[in-house]
């Protein structure tokens, strides 16, 4: 099955009975679009456009917040269930699972989002024997859309869960297990591509020593025996993010580059900026391509009438394409230069000498990533260009009480390949991870019997704030790890860091898991994402939580996990 993507220029047209040529849409930025920008603002770009042709005069619409949390859909619910297969060694053999999404009323982007959560359902690990299954459930609920992940996230936080029950099963230490079926060079996912140029293992062995994985462990053991009432863990966590659009015809873009006679650059390209440095980053390509400042060069908007048929910028690969169109549009520039270039003359004398012999300074660029395509059927071809690693280890504390906790520290080492700017990407590593903190330790949304939503503002809908951001947070790029398939070597940092933050919530199990054993409990439970006060609380059942009516019948069922 095709994912068909209708942007707001063809939805436009459509309602209003137009070919696409006569709509515009411009971009010039947006203020953080993770999330529903590839479909749901056609809920009010369509009718906004109905009724400015009707009216004769410019129309705008802005939803409060709470009407846009009603209407607008979020990342879908998961529901996993698993049964895995293990040797005493803690190695695993064989793993049946089954995804249970909660779509909404309709389908928007829920089969892709589970197509990618299919395609990380074992996350970093080899597994010899695997079946996967994903079920898209209708609701009455308004429809779900993407956000920063596209399901990634809730495979992977399901396979995290899973691996970590196997290290409870059998009373072992959860790294060494993570770290036993970690994937080697060259081994073959469950969709048949090879593990090529694989720097996992770098990253998980750099990140166990910086953040002194050992030393810490020791001391919270200690600090576990000597408290009652608080608890410490600690987890280390991989992930492996595969970096395309699991749709063939979206892995494409295109670039608009002019040079004008004063030696200024306009650039335009089919990516769209939303404080991620997108614009940034194709400056500073373009700057190196044409070999002139990056004071030169400008962006003005994105914008259908420069650069058509854009694919949304997602999957983390909007530097890949765009970069390699802008790389493309600058080098056909470069070449019309090249007769006009002087030792003795400068960049503007170069273009002037140009301009007067009538060639032309205006190109367009196009890039198309290469020898991708991935067949369900057969279960062959290439799914994803490359992948972009991470590991991180967080410490955290939490009050068996009340179920808060605090976030002590985290390190985080992270393979970009060569950065085309690592300041942008550390400041990009930082904020998925703390969008990740949100996702699975506050963010909650909760509705009436009747389906209306209860949490429909920052007043009753738990975000990040500056408390919850690690005391320590350290993040490092990994060193000598290019990547020859994407632009200038790098590697893709948007959406990857995010599951990061899963290394909180699995460092809470391992504190609720002290907890549990001063009531003599071991063995895997049963730890809903998000890991919130209440559900923290109650897992850590002592003599206070038996008071409370117990759960309904087959409600903690250790084999399944709802994210």
């Amino acid at each position: 099955m095709i994912l068909k993507f209708y942007l707001s220029q063809s939805l436009v047209a459509k309602a209003l009975g137009v070919s696409a040529n006569r709509v515009v849409v411009r971009v010039k930025r947006m203020g953080g679009g993770f999330g529903g920008k590839e479909s749901r603002t056609t809920l009010l770009s369509t009718v906004v456009a109905v009724a400015a042709n009707k009216l004769r005069r410019p129309v705008r619409c802005m939803l409060d917040r709470d009407e846009d949390m009603l209407i607008s859909g979020g990342r879908h619910p998961f529901y996993g269930k698993y049964k895995v297969g293990f040797l005493n060694s803690g190695k695993v053999v064989a793993l049946d699972v089954s995804y249970y999404s909660n779509v909404g009323n309709s389908m928007d982007l829920s089969l892709s989002v589970m197509e990618r959560a299919l395609f990380h359902m074992e996350n970093s690990y080899s597994l010899t024997n695997i079946r996967g299954r994903g079920f898209l459930c209708k609701t009455n609920l308004p429809s779900n859309t993407a956000f920063r992940g596209f399901g990634g996230p809730q495979g992977m936080m399901v396979t995290e869960n899973w691996i970590t029950d196997v290290a409870q099963s059998l009373g072992k230490p959860s790294d060494e297990v993570r770290r036993l079926n970690l994937y080697m060079e060259g081994q073959s996912t469950p969709y048949n591509q090879i593990l090529g140029q694989f720097t996992l293992d770098r990253c998980w062995d750099e990140c166990m020593f910086r953040s002194e994985y050992q030393q810490r462990r020791a001391a919270i053991e200690l600090y576990n025996r000597q408290n009652r009432w608080t608890k410490r863990g600690l987890a280390i966590v991989p992930t492996k993010f595969g970096i395309s659009f699991t749709a063939l015809f979206l892995n494409q873009a295109g670039a608009l580059v002019h040079i004008y006679t004063d030696g200024s650059v306009l650039l335009t390209h089919g990516g769209t900026e939303m404080g991620q440095g997108l614009h940034t980053k194709m400056v500073q390509i373009a700057s190196r391509v044409l070999g002139v400042p990056p004071s030169k060069i400008h962006v003005s908007e994105t914008s259908t009438n420069t650069v058509p048929n854009t694919s949304p910028t997602a999957a983390s690969s909007s530097s890949d394409l765009n970069g390699a169109a802008v790389q493309n549009a600058c080098q056909i520039l470069s070449e019309r230069l090249e007769p006009y270039k002087s030792p003795e003359g400068s960049w503007e004398d170069w273009v002037r000498a140009a301009y007067f012999n009538r060639v032309n300074l205006s190109a367009n660029g196009f890039y198309k990533t290469p020898d991708l395509g991935y067949d369900f059927e057969t279960n062959s071809g290439r799914a994803f260009n490359y992948f972009t690693y991470g590991v991180a280890c967080s410490e955290v504390e939490i009050d068996c009480l009340t179920g808060a906790h605090k976030n002590l520290s985290t390190t985080i080492v992270m393979d970009v390949g060569h950065s085309l700017n690592p300041a942008i990407d550390i400041g990009q590593v930082e904020g998925a991870f703390m969008q990740g903190v949100g996702l699975f330790t506050l963010e909650e949304l909760h509705y009436s019997p009747q389906g209306v939503l209860l949490t429909r503002g920052p007043g009753s809908y738990k975000i990040p704030g500056f408390g919850d951001i690690p005391t320590k947070l350290t993040v490092s790029l990994l060193r000598d790890a290019p990547n020859d398939k994407a632009i200038f070597a790098s590697k893709a940092v948007g959406e990857p860091p995010l599951f990061l933050a899963a290394s909180v919530f699995y460092a809470i199990k391992e504190a609720v898991s002290a907890a549990r054993v001063e009531s003599e409990l071991r063995g895997a439970f049963r730890l809903d994402s998000p890991a919130s006060a209440e559900r923290i609380r109650n897992a850590c059942s002592d003599r206070f939580t038996r008071l409370c009516p117990p759960a309904e019948p087959g409600s903690f069922t250790p084999w399944s996990v709802q994210v």
